[in-house]
């Protein structure tokens, strides 16, 4: 892996192990006492597919898997859609899956957190209890069903955090109010439009994958969440890895 954009002269190759992951949490790092950050973490295809076959994970190789695994590391919480944690099977982050170097002053794994309006978390299903790793959060609603919330309750944090609709404002405010100011989001695409077009996305970090899907796929962003109104985002650094690119994204005031 090497950095191309900003051209530097002098910059070594990002090769493996902990030096890699050093010099990828200094290129990935929050601001200090973010209040709070909002940063998301996506995968596209070449010709702007956001996953194949059915999973981002077909999308994804060693460097993209690194770096998620450092961002991950460097957040707080996991910001998560229902379906998209229903899709892409979700599991609590265990401790093999992050790197501890990362987490000095906090839990050893960050909390998952899913945000459903209604009932769309199975209160039986694996996401739910820790499994080796931080207790899941449930963003939810008033409206939701009290025997559904009463159920996952049982086995994951729940906070209301709307009376019939989660709003990436309140979702964010909620967290950032038990503790979590640095948020990880990794879609899908639903939250994601929504929380662009609320103008709450501080941070992209988007690989390019040297795939071509053939356009059966859907964004990264859908219709369906909101406008994002063509708005600009500044280019903050360029990683390249057999053909993959890995950007970082900022808003043009941060």
């Amino acid at each position: 892996m090497r950095q191309i954009f900003p051209a530097a002269a002098a910059a070594p190759e990002i090769g493996a192990g902990q030096d890699a992951v050093a010099a990828l949490a200094g290129l990935y790092a929050y601001p200090p006492d973010p209040q709070p950050w909002l940063r998301a973490n996506m995968v596209t295809s070449v010709d702007g597919a956001g996953w194949l076959d059915g999973r981002t994970s077909g999308l994804s190789g060693a460097a993209d898997r690194l770096v998620f695994s450092v961002l991950r590391s460097l957040a707080d919480v996991i910001l998560v859609g229902s379906g998209t944690a229903r899709d892409e099977k979700y599991r609590p982050v265990k401790e093999a899956e992050v790197w501890p170097e990362l987490r000095e002053g906090r839990p050893p794994t960050p909390p998952i957190a899913v945000v459903t309006s209604g009932p769309g978390v199975d209160p039986d299903g694996p996401l739910l209890g820790t499994a080796g790793g931080s207790r899941t959060i449930v963003l939810t609603t008033a409206a939701a069903p009290d025997a559904w919330r009463a159920a996952v309750a049982a086995r994951a944090d729940v906070i209301v955090a709307g009376q019939d609709r989660v709003t990436p404002a309140a979702a964010m405010d909620a967290l950032a109010g038990h503790g979590y100011p640095r948020i990880l989001t990794e879609g899908g695409p639903t939250l994601l439009s929504q929380i662009t077009a609320a103008g709450l996305l501080h941070d992209l970090c988007l690989t390019y994958s040297p795939v071509l899907e053939g356009g059966l796929a859907g964004r990264i962003l859908t219709v369906g969440g909101g406008p994002a109104g063509g708005r600009p985002l500044r280019l903050a650094h360029v990683l390249e890895d057999h053909g993959f690119l890995l950007c970082r994204y900022l808003q043009p005031d941060s």
